[in-house]
């Protein structure tokens, strides 16, 4: 299955530093990482995967003391950093190291600029190395010891295959002519920050179905969602093995002021009701006591986003001018996908720079290429086509009532489909 090819485990400082004196001979790096944030309240990095063409490693950081010299590696602009949808190890490794990366190349990005019609890692790793990859393991706590064969055996398997698996992706890119947007699409992945954990007073509005609740609702939602934030912190468990969100909504809805009526909404000897009911009908008092306005996130954000203009530069778009607009660079997105360019509409433009586009409503170049998140590769292959399709746009707001008729008509089947949605899915797709 992987050979010759050694496995060598990593578990002391010791050991860290022979095994970083090894791979910096290597001019290729495969790497993973394996985390427990299904099983944990606060997420850390369990084991690190490194694999060349000589070795497989296997790094504990639950052993080490100090990780910092494989902080060299990553930060090396001399040694190719191989990830398979980077983000997540990227920014987790920041959060616990505070490392820094250069020369970072992700197999996942890679597969979607090629229009590739899975891109899984197992499926690549199936379609070009006939190797098939068990993914049992993958939502095990990775932060409990002692760590079996197993474990070791699917951990492996994660980064053997990514430097072959790279150069087999980086052929096809650079004939077909897409290995620089790739390229730029990595170095922006480098920069991702973790976020860290915010508590923002409108996060209780991220449960699905929130939004449609009445006021009374939202308040005893909020609550709710508090108290089982603290629960979850003091558990060291995730929030959704606390609580799921189906049942705070439920008992938003409902509302239930006493054991009774929290346990008639549950199956019968439900542990829920057990470890929670008194405080969860104690909580939803709480929540209908409390008149602490609740947040608007939508005001919010556009008022963020306002203030992210030029100083004593047009004001954002907004209003029916952005939706029409907004659609009009959708259609653009899928007439190209559909002329056949073989890619995923992501790698052409991200609903995200779509819409900071319509705020912005850039009407020349420069104005496009102060856009957030905007790429060279697209400034040079689509920015005059954008440039032209806002000023088309603007320009048919201005022509008068009229304007309205000349969608294009893709948003008019658009705006039919959305006529024709029962209200139930119509709320949905809003939230």
């Amino acid at each position: 299955m992987f050979g010759d090819t050694p496995l060598v485990m990593v578990e002391s400082d010791a050991a860290l530093r022979d095994a970083v004196a090894q791979l910096r001979k290597a001019s290729v790096l495969g790497i993973d990482t394996e985390s427990d944030s299904f099983h944990h309240y606060q997420e850390k990095v369990c084991l690190v995967q490194i694999s060349d063409y000589e070795a497989d490693y296997v790094i504990d950081p639950l052993s080490l003391d100090d990780m910092s010299p494989l902080g060299e590696l990553m930060a090396d602009p001399d040694k190719v950093k191989i990830f398979h949808g980077a983000d997540y190890d990227v920014v987790s490794l920041k959060r616990d190291y505070g490392f820094a990366f250069s020369n970072l190349f992700d197999t996942m990005i890679a597969s979607q600029f090629l229009g590739l019609p899975r891109i899984g890692l197992a499926d690549l790793i199936g379609q070009y190395f006939g190797h098939v990859i068990d993914k049992r393991y993958q939502r095990h706590d990775w932060a409990a010891r002692p760590l079996e064969y197993e474990h070791l055996h699917y951990a492996r398997g994660d980064t053997h295959w990514l430097p072959s698996l790279r150069e087999v992706l980086s052929s096809k890119l650079e004939r077909s002519g897409r290995l620089r947007p790739v390229l730029e699409e990595c170095r922006m992945m480098e920069a991702r920050e973790w976020q860290g954990r915010v508590h923002d007073p409108a996060d209780f509005l991220r449960v699905k179905g929130a939004r449609q609740l009445d006021l009374d609702g939202q308040r005893v939602l909020r609550a709710l969602y508090a108290y089982r934030d603290h629960e979850s912190a003091s558990m060291d468990r995730p929030a959704f093995k606390v609580i799921p969100d189906t049942v705070l909504l439920d008992i938003a809805r409902t509302r239930p002021t006493s054991l009774d009526g929290v346990a008639s909404m549950m199956r019968r000897g439900s542990g829920l009701v057990r470890r929670h009911g008194t405080r969860l009908a104690e909580t939803v008092l709480a929540g209908l006591a409390d008149e602490t306005p609740i947040p608007d996130p939508a005001a919010r954000e556009s008022s963020h986003r306002s203030s992210g203009g030029a100083p004593g530069g047009p004001p954002m778009l907004r209003g029916r001018d952005a939706e029409r607009l907004l659609n009009r660079l959708k259609d653009w997105r899928n007439e190209i996908v559909g002329r056949g360019s073989n890619v995923a509409p992501i790698t052409i433009a991200a609903n995200g720079l779509l819409k900071e586009i319509t705020r912005r409503a850039p009407r020349t170049l420069e104005e496009l290429a102060a856009v957030p998140e905007i790429r060279e590769w697209q400034l040079e292959t689509h920015g005059a086509a954008l440039v032209r399709l806002v000023n088309e746009v603007l320009d048919q707001g201005t022509s008068g009532a009229g304007a309205a008729g000349t969608a294009s008509d893709g948003t008019k089947k658009r705006r039919r489909r959305r006529g024709r949605r029962p209200a139930g899915a119509a709320a949905e797709a809003t939230e």
